[in-house]
C-alpha cells in the first residue's frame, strides 16, 4: 500500500464489513454499504483501477442459534438470507464487482491457509480455558449461546461482545454470571483446550500501523487505547459445529472462531473476481503493493484495527490503507433493533415507492460517515426537496428545457471562463474529499455547484436576452448546460440512476459510471431531446403518513422496552443509551443555584485545533467567545480529527483558573461527555459569548 494520493498506480479494493445472513437489511446496515459503494464509484471518477467485493457471513452461533429456532440447517438457513442480499443491494444501486460468502470453497481454502501459516510462524498456541457449559444440555456454549454481565463496564453481554455496553470484544470465560440461551438456566465455567492467535506479539506493529492508517479519526484513536491497556491473545476457537473446521489434525473438531473467516472473505472475494477477469491481480492487491480500503461500522472498529492487521501481517499479507467507521442510525434518539422492529427496513423502503438514489444522497450527506444520524421523515424530505428537488434538480431541469427550446440542445458557445474556473474548483474540491474519505463532502461539492449554476443563470436572466442580446443569452445557456453535466459527473458516485437519466437526457451516449472527473469539462452534445424532471417532492401528507406509522412502531418498541433480547443475534446496532449500568452514579452532596451562577459558562467556536508536541492526548485549542477568542487545552487528541474542528461550536467554562500544560497556558475548559468526548454545543443559533445559565 502507499499513503500517495488517490488515484494511484496500485489496483485497489474496497470492503464493506460482511452482512450477517441472519435477517433482512435495514437502513442502518445500508448505510455502510452505500457509503462503501459511493467512495468506490468516486474513486474510479479519479481514474483509480478499483472493484468492490463483499460477502455474507455466513458463520457464527448468531446463525446458528436462529436456524436451530426454525428447525433447519444452518447453511440452508445462511443461504436464504445470502440470496435475499443478492437481490436486494442492487436495488439501491450498490454494484458489487463480486459478492460471495464465508461458507464457499474459495473461502475455506484461504482462511485455513492464513490459519496453518500463522500456526507455522508460530503465532498459534494451546491453552486451558475456562469455557461456559450448559450440564442440563450437555455442550459448551460458545459465544452467543451465552449471555451475562461484561467483567469491564458492568452492562449485558453476549460471549463474545458487550454490544449493549462499551463494545469490548471478550474471550471465552470472561463473561459474568454466564446463563445458557438454550436453556436459560445458569451455566458453569469448565476447562477446556482452544487454539489462541498471539496478538500481543504485534504490539509495535499495529502502533506504526495505525501512525499510517487514513480514514475516520474513531478508526485511527480509538484502538490505541486498546493497545495502551495491553493487547490480550484472541481465542481462534470454538466448540460447535457450524464453521470452518481449524485445519490440522489436533483440531479437536473445534470450528474457527467466526471473526478469522469473516474479514478473510475479502481476500476471497477479490481472488473470485479475478478469475472472472484477466486484468486484475488480486496478489498485488494483498499481497503486493495494493490500496486496500475497509467501510466498516464503529462497532467492529477493534476486529478490523487491531485482529485482522495482526492476522495480515503474520500471514505476510499486505494490510489496509484506509478504515472508515461509520457512526449508527437511530430512531428517536435510540438504535436499531430488528427484534423490536424499530426499523426501517430496505425492502419497506422501496416498497414506499421510493426511489433508490434519494435514500443514498440522504445517508451519505447527513453528518460525517463518522457523526451517528437520527433518521426521521421529516429529515429526509427537508433534505429531498431542499438538496435534490429545490437545488440540484430545479437547476438541471430549468437549464436544458431552456436549452432546448430555444437552441434544440447546447448552443454554439465556448464555457465562459468564471464557469470553467468554478467547475475546475468542484473538480478539486472532489479530490480532497475522495483523498479525505468524505463522500459527505463529494455530494455537497456537487450541489455547491448546481446552486452557483441557479445563481448564474438567475443573475444574468437568458430570457431577457434573447432578443436583444442573443450571443449573449447562448453564452449564458451554454455555460448552464456545461454545469448541469459536471453536477451529473460530480453526483454519479451518489446518485447513480439520477446522473445516469441526466447523461441521458443531453445526448450523451454510454455509462456515465465510465466518465472521469475530466469529463465535467467536455462538451456536451450539440443536441438533444426535451428533458424531463428528474426529482419529485415529498408532499407533507406523504410524511405525516410514514412518521404516523413510525411512531406507531416506535412505541410498540417502547412497550416491549424490559422485555428481553436473547433472540436479538443478528448484530444489531446497540443502543448504548439504555445501558445505564456503566454510567458513573450521581453524587449525592448537591450544590445552591449560588453556587452554580459561579460559573460562567459561554458558547464558543474552535477555530484552530492542533496537537500538543510530546503529549499523548493533549491538543491545543483557540476557540472564539464572542468577547475574545481563549486558548483552551483539552484532552482530545485521540478522540477527534482535529483538523475537522475548526468551525465546531462548543461551550467553554470560562472563569476556570488558568493552567499551564506542556508548557501551554490552557485558559478555560471546553465541556463533552463522556470517555470519547463527545463535545457539547447548543441546539439552536445562540450568539458566540452567550452565557449558559
Amino acid at each position: 500500500m502507499s499513503n500517495d494520493e488517490f488515484p494511484t498506480d496500485e489496483p485497489a479494493v474496497v470492503t464493506c464489513g460482511l452482512p450477517y445472513a441472519n435477517g433482512d437489511l435495514h437502513i442502518g446496515h445500508l448505510r455502510g454499504y452505500i457509503g462503501a459503494d459511493a467512495f468506490n464509484r468516486a474513486l474510479q471518477t479519479l481514474g483509480q483501477d478499483s472493484i468492490y467485493v463483499c460477502g455474507s457471513d455466513m458463520h457464527g452461533t448468531p446463525v446458528a442459534v436462529n436456524a436451530e429456532q426454525e428447525g433447519v440447517e444452518p447453511e440452508d438457513f445462511a443461504l436464504e438470507w445470502h440470496h435475499q442480499y443478492e437481490e436486494t443491494f442492487p436495488q439501491f444501486n450498490v454494484d458489487f464487482d463480486n459478492y460471495g460468502h464465508t461458507h464457499d470453497a474459495t473461502n475455506v481454502e484461504t482462511t485455513q491457509e492464513i490459519v496453518r501459516t500463522l500456526d507455522k510462524e508460530g503465532y498459534v498456541y494451546e491453552k486451558e480455558i475456562q469455557v461456559a457449559y450448559d450440564p442440563d444440555a450437555d455442550q459448551y456454549l460458545p459465544d452467543r449461546y451465552v449471555e451475562g454481565t461484561c467483567p469491564y463496564c458492568g452492562a449485558k453481554a453476549r460471549g463474545d461482545e458487550c454490544d449493549e455496553g462499551c463494545q469490548r470484544h471478550l474471550e471465552p470465560g470472561e463473561v459474568e454470571d454466564p446463563t445458557s440461551t438454550i436453556t436459560g438456566n445458569p451455566a458453569e465455567y469448565r476447562e477446556r483446550t482452544h487454539k489462541f492467535f498471539e496478538v500481543s506479539e504485534f504490539a509495535d506493529f499495529l502502533t506504526d500501523f495505525l501512525d499510517d492508517l487514513e480514514g475516520t479519526s474513531n478508526a485511527r484513536n480509538q484502538p490505541r487505547q486498546w493497545i495502551e491497556d495491553g493487547l490480550q491473545d484472541w481465542c481462534i476457537t470454538r466448540d460447535m459445529d457450524w464453521g470452518i473446521d481449524y485445519p490440522g489434525e489436533d483440531g479437536d473438531d473445534l470450528v474457527l472462531y467466526v471473526w478469522v473467516d469473516a474479514p478473510i472473505e475479502y481476500i476471497s472475494s477479490t481472488k473470485q473476481y479475478a478469475e472472472r477477469t484477466d486484468d486484475f491481480d488480486w496478489e498485488q492487491v494483498w499481497k503486493g503493493d495494493g490500496e486496500i480500503m475497509h467501510v466498516i461500522g464503529r462497532d467492529i472498529i477493534q476486529h478490523h484495527t487491531i485482529f485482522w492487521p495482526a492476522m495480515l501481517e503474520g500471514a505476510g499479507y499486505n494490510k489496509p490503507r484506509g478504515i472508515a467507521a461509520t457512526g449508527f442510525i437511530t430512531i428517536n434518539g435510540k438504535g436499531l433493533s430488528t427484534s423490536r422492529n424499530r426499523a426501517i427496513w430496505a425492502k419497506e423502503y422501496l416498497d414506499e415507492g421510493f426511489h433508490p438514489d434519494l435514500l443514498r444522497y440522504y445517508l451519505t450527506t447527513t453528518g460525517g460517515l463518522q457523526q451517528d444520524v437520527d433518521f426521521s421523515w421529516e429529515a429526509f424530505q427537508e433534505t429531498v426537496n431542499g438538496e435534490l428537488v429545490g437545488t440540484v434538480g430545479n437547476f438541471w431541469y430549468r437549464s436544458l428545457l431552456f436549452a432546448y427550446r430555444n437552441y434544440e440542445g447546447t448552443p454554439d458557445a465556448d464555457v465562459s471562463a468564471e464557469v470553467e474556473e468554478r467547475i475546475e474548483e468542484a473538480i478539486a474540491d472532489v479530490r480532497e474529499h475522495v483523498n479525505d474519505y468524505s463522500m459527505r463532502g463529494v455530494g455537497q461539492a456537487a450541489t455547491q455547484l448546481a446552486q452557483f449554476g441557479n445563481e448564474y443563470i438567475q443573475r444574468n436572466e437568458p430570457w431577457k436576452l434573447t432578443d436583444d442580446e442573443p450571443e449573449k443569452a447562448a453564452q449564458v445557456i451554454r455555460d448552464c448546460v456545461q454545469i448541469a453535466k459536471a453536477v451529473a459527473v460530480v453526483l454519479e458516485p451518489i446518485t447513480p440512476d439520477k446522473s445516469q437519466a441526466l447523461w441521458t437526457q443531453i445526448g450523451e451516449d454510454g455509462d456515465i459510471a465510465d466518465a472521469h472527473l475530466d469529463e465535467a469539462l467536455a462538451a456536451p452534445p450539440a443536441t438533444f431531446e426535451e428533458p424531463g424532471e428528474l426529482f419529485g417532492k415529498i408532499e407533507d401528507e406523504r410524511v405525516e403518513e410514514l412518521t404516523e406509522k413510525l411512531e406507531e412502531r416506535v412505541e410498540a418498541a417502547a412497550a416491549d422496552e424490559d422485555e428481553t433480547e436473547s433472540d436479538d443475534t443478528d448484530g444489531d446496532e446497540s443502543d448504548a443509551m439504555t445501558a445505564t449500568d456503566d454510567l458513573e452514579p450521581l453524587l449525592e452532596d448537591r450544590i445552591g443555584f449560588e453556587d452554580f451562577q459561579e460559573l460562567d459558562i459561554r458558547v464558543g467556536r474552535i477555530e484552530e485545533a492542533e496537537g500538543i508536541e510530546g503529549a499523548d492526548d493533549l491538543a491545543r485549542l483557540e476557540v472564539d467567545i464572542g468577547f475574545e477568542t481563549r486558548q483552551v487545552v483539552a484532552g482530545i487528541k485521540q478522540l477527534h480529527d482535529l483538523e475537522e474542528l475548526p468551525g465546531t461550536r462548543c461551550v467553554l467554562l470560562a472563569n476556570m483558573e488558568p493552567a499551564e500544560l506542556f508548557g501551554v497556558e490552557s485558559n478555560g475548559m471546553i465541556l463533552a461527555a463522556g470517555d470519547e468526548a463527545d463535545l457539547l454545543t447548543t441546539h439552536g443559533d445562540a450568539a458566540l459569548g452567550e452565557k449558559i445559565q
